[in-house]
Parts: structure tokens; C-alpha cells; sequence
């Protein structure tokens, strides 16, 4: 069965990432310049669970997760503007923060539950829920992106990652609990099962070019829009 399951497994973590910048830009495409097209936000569902997937396959296999984290929260700092111009028609819209902020607190929990406060005499189980707790929080607080619902898809991908068949079924669950639309991220799943482990080629160039194309397209988003409205 094993067998016959990685013939089918022929996307690398380059291509995941290049359908999930396609994703998203349909996505926002349509949030922005055509909100009354649901077929837009629909194909849009399937960026968000990839982009998770792929947090947590580089936190495992990076030597610089501090870099990581550091370069996770600088592009949420450069993506925040364009964020609210694009989708808020302001440069500063405080209630809502971009996706690069859940990814960022996800880094950060996903570091604290690798690296333990051994001096602090509590269960390890107390510790890690604490720090779970403390990440959903500040992802509400902050008003993230998909906020606790992101952070706990990112925690069972994460705690999870060698239980496929029962991290798809969590994770099916949370999009179906965020609502019909977001329902549609399921099929993501699919596409995270056909990943065959590897990291693909990929140049520092290509690596920071999928950061950036966030907060590119996004600007260029709400100068459309201001055009055309």
C-alpha cells in the first residue's frame, strides 16, 4: 500500500509553493477586484493549508530557525500596509493583521515546544499546553489571519507529521469548522499527500521571491483598485 501510494507522490516542496502563490493570488484577486465571484475565494482555500504544511517541513529541517522567525516577522511588518490598503482601502487598518503574522507565532510556539523551559519544575505536557495557549492567544489578540484556527492547523501538522491519515482528519475538521467556504481547503490535503519529502530546487533568489511576491501583489492589488473604483 505504502508502495503504491509514493508512486502518486511527485510534488516537491517548490511546486506546493508555487500552487500555493497561485492559489492565493486567484484568491485575492477576487477578494479585492471581484468579491461577488465566489469561484475566486473558493479556489483561494487551498493556500493557506499548504503554506502551514510547508512552516512546519522547513522548522524541521532548518539549521537557522531563529532566521526563520526573524524573516517570517519582517515580511509581516513590510506586508502589513499593503495588506490593509489592499483589503481595507487604508494604510493603517489595526483589527485585522496579514497571514504572515500567524505564521510567525506559529514559528515561535513551534520553537518554545522544541525547546523546553527546563528550569520551570511543571509536567512537560502543563508546558506545552501553556505555550499552545499562549500562541492561539496572541493570534486572537492580535487579530491574525485565521487566528487560533491557523495556529492549532499548524500545531497538528506539527505534532502530527508522522500520523498522516489522522493529521488530515484534524485538519479537515478545523476548515470545516471555520465555515462552508474555508471547507474548501480540504482539498489541499490532497495535493500535501502527493508531497514526496523533498525540498526541490530552489535559489536564495526564488526563496526570498516567494516571500516578497505577498506584499508585491498586494500593493499592486489596491493600486488596481483604487484605479478602477
Amino acid at each position: 500500500m505504502e508502495m503504491s501510494l509514493a508512486a502518486y507522490r511527485k510534488l516537491d516542496g517548490r511546486m506546493l509553493k508555487i500552487i500555493a502563490v497561485i492559489s492565493m493570488f486567484i484568491d485575492h484577486v477576487g477578494a479585492v477586484l471581484f468579491p461577488n465571484i465566489i469561484l475566486f475565494r473558493m479556489i483561494g482555500r487551498l493556500a493557506f493549508p499548504i503554506y502551514c504544511f510547508l512552516l512546519v517541513e522547513g522548522a524541521r529541517y532548518t539549521h537557522h530557525m531563529l532566521q526563520y522567525m526573524m524573516r517570517m516577522a519582517v515580511f509581516a511588518l513590510i506586508s502589513e500596509l499593503p495588506f490593509d490598503w489592499a483589503f481595507y482601502h487604508r494604510f493603517v487598518y489595526t483589527a485585522h493583521q496579514n497571514v504572515f503574522f500567524t505564521l510567525f507565532i506559529g514559528l515561535v510556539m513551534i520553537w518554545f515546544l522544541e525547546h523546553p523551559m527546563n528550569d520551570i519544575e511543571i509536567p512537560d505536557i502543563v508546558n506545552k499546553l501553556i505555550i499552545v495557549a499562549l500562541a492561539g492567544t496572541a493570534a486572537e489578540l492580535l487579530s491574525t489571519d485565521y487566528g487560533f484556527s491557523g495556529i492549532a492547523i499548524i500545531l497538528i501538522f506539527y505534532i502530527l507529521r508522522e500520523r498522516a491519515l489522522l493529521k488530515y482528519m484534524i485538519v479537515a475538521l478545523i476548515c470545516i469548522g471555520m465555515g462552508w467556504l474555508e471547507a474548501f481547503a480540504i482539498l489541499a490535503l490532497i495535493l500535501i499527500a502527493l508531497y514526496n519529502g523533498q525540498r526541490g530546487s530552489q535559489t536564495k533568489i526564488m526563496q526570498y521571491g516567494f516571500y516578497a511576491f505577498y506584499p508585491a501583489h498586494l500593493l499592486l492589488l489596491a493600486m488596481i483598485y483604487q484605479i478602477i473604483k
